[in-house]
């Protein structure tokens, strides 16, 4: 399975103690230089960019088509991250890509892209045993003390999906 991932999804899940969700769903995850750059390039994140670094599961591709980077950003106001995430699902013909941000998942929805986010992710790994209810809660305190901008209407579909089971 390939799986290629945005920027937000990956520090969000670092946030809430929970990187680990993305091996153990996918074993290994790709992500453009962009975003490899985003997410260990900030001095004021160097915890973070270790955890990056040292990751195991995360890996770093070139993306292909560096023209299509540039037009995706030019015509859709997406950073290099979400382009070149975006540029690479596409080509590399991933089975699915993570990302976060409405604009980014707009495009790559028009473009047919499987997606995800990280509410996603945490459903997933709820279904799969990884996390229990009271795990979803935490995450979702966390998601609300960092600031991360999930709407709350997502924050009920995790809650109304835990109280199913």
């Amino acid at each position: 399975m390939l799986i290629v991932s945005d920027t937000t999804p990956i520090i969000t899940l670092m946030k809430i103690g929970h990187l680990d969700i993305l091996k153990h769903l996918y074993g290994k995850v790709l992500i453009p230089n962009a975003v490899y750059m985003e997410l260990t390039g900030n001095e004021k994140f160097v915890a973070e960019a270790f955890q990056v670094m040292d990751s195991d599961f995360l890996e770093v591709e070139e993306v292909d088509n560096k023209v299509a980077v540039t037009i995706l950003q030019e015509v859709s106001g997406l950073d290099a991250g979400e382009s070149e995430a975006i540029v690479m699902a596409n080509s590399r013909k991933a089975d699915l890509l993570v990302m976060d941000e409405h604009k980014g998942r707009s495009v790559a929805k028009k473009m047919g892209l499987p997606i995800t986010g990280t509410i996603g992710l945490l459903l997933k790994a709820f279904d799969e045993g990884m996390l229990t209810t009271g795990d979803i809660e935490e995450c979702i305190e966390k998601l609300k003390e960092t600031n991360v901008r999930i709407s709350e209407g997502l924050f009920d579909i995790l809650r109304e999906h835990i109280k199913k089971y």
